[in-house]
């Protein structure tokens, strides 16, 4: 079986993309695939939506990691993306902590990436980069769906949404399944109501 190459697009503020890049690393380990990580923006996402008072601070702050994450793909390449994102996701949705001024200099030093990009977190100038790398990612899906986003040899589908995010073998199947519904050119939906919120577990 050839390997697939998989594309995923994250915001460190959103925890089902989380959830999903847990399961494809989970997966990675039992299947034959590469998984690259992209960068797209909840604050991108939503700024023409009505959301409630409590979500636009939420997306204030949002904007900070994916300005940091983007900065450390320019200066040190793709690569940094995937240890960058899971040390400030393991903070901030396993540990639960929420304070950007703590978790993204640890992450810095975790990712062994230089203190200084902290100053990326306020650079206006790299929204511009954030909005393209955000757009590469979710046009392909159209505009009525959220996050996660994965693309998959050329095509494009949001989810699986997903929690916990299943190991091992699980994890296999799980991809064996969206691979195939993928393959399908007139796929577009698999959808039940959520009664779970996420399981960092």
């Amino acid at each position: 079986m050839s390997t697939n190459h998989i594309d995923l697009w994250v915001d460190p503020a959103c925890p089902w993309a989380w959830m999903t890049s847990r399961w494809l690393l989970n997966a990675k380990e039992v299947r034959d695939i590469n998984v690259t990580f992209h960068t797209m923006s909840l604050a991108v996402l939503n700024e023409k939506n009505e959301v409630p008072e409590h979500y636009k601070e939420l997306m204030a702050q949002a904007w900070k990691p994916v300005r940091l994450m983007i900065a450390a793909e320019q200066a040190h390449g793709n690569e940094v993306l995937e240890p960058l994102y899971s040390a400030i996701g393991r903070r901030y949705h396993n540990e639960g902590n929420k304070d950007l001024s703590v978790i993204l200099p640890e992450a810095l030093a975790e990712a062994g990436l230089p203190a200084d990009l902290i100053n990326a977190t306020t650079d206006t100038t790299l929204d511009e980069s954030l909005r393209k790398s955000h757009h590469q990612g979710m046009d392909p899906v159209g505009m009525d769906v959220g996050t996660p986003v994965i693309h998959v040899n050329g095509e494009a589908i949001f989810g699986p949404v997903i929690t916990p995010a299943p190991k091992g073998e699980e994890a296999g199947r799980l991809l064996d399944g969206v691979l195939a519904v993928m393959s399908i050119p007139g796929f577009y939906e698999l959808k039940r109501t959520r009664t779970k919120g996420p399981d960092f577990s």
